[in-house]
């Protein structure tokens, strides 16, 4: 969670997610193991807001807004049956990461404790734990980075 001080500091801030040029990453546990794909590679499924189940999103070719997502599998725990992962989102949609993991088209693996598009657990397995962008008054690079607690 970012927050500004002020008006133009928001406005700089925000300028630089339009631009993309916050870098973010999270970490999610995925609820199965990859078989025969890349272990790092990239998702671009659009996606828009299935009416007739909200607040689910869906993968839409022709309604859809454009959705991207960098990965890389950081863990693979045979004894359990889990996959941990790196998302880098492109782009910021409703959804994107738990869509894009649990989509036939995407990673085909449900987020653990999903339960929209997966199944419910204790919690959801997605953390949100680096960021990096400039400072708003002193342009400096700032980072922050918090380790998943699962």
């Amino acid at each position: 969670l970012l927050i500004a001080k002020d008006k133009d500091s928001h406005q700089i801030l925000q300028e630089q997610f339009i631009n993309r040029t916050v870098k973010k990453r999270y970490t999610a546990l995925l609820e199965g193991l990859f078989d025969n794909r890349e272990e790092k590679g990239f998702i671009d499924l659009p996606l828009a807001l299935d009416y007739l189940n909200r607040p689910m999103q869906k993968v839409d070719y022709n309604e859809g807004k454009a959705a991207q997502t960098f990965y890389e599998v950081v863990e693979t725990d045979l004894d359990k049956n889990r996959t941990r992962v790196h998302f880098y989102p492109k782009t910021g949609r409703t959804h994107q990461l738990r869509v894009h993991a649990a989509h036939e088209q995407g990673l085909n693996i449900p987020i653990v404790g999903d339960d929209i598009y997966g199944q419910r657990d204790e919690r959801l397995h997605l953390h949100a734990d680096f960021i990096e962008f400039l400072h708003p008054v002193t342009n400096k690079t700032m980072t922050f980075s918090v380790k998943a607690p699962f």
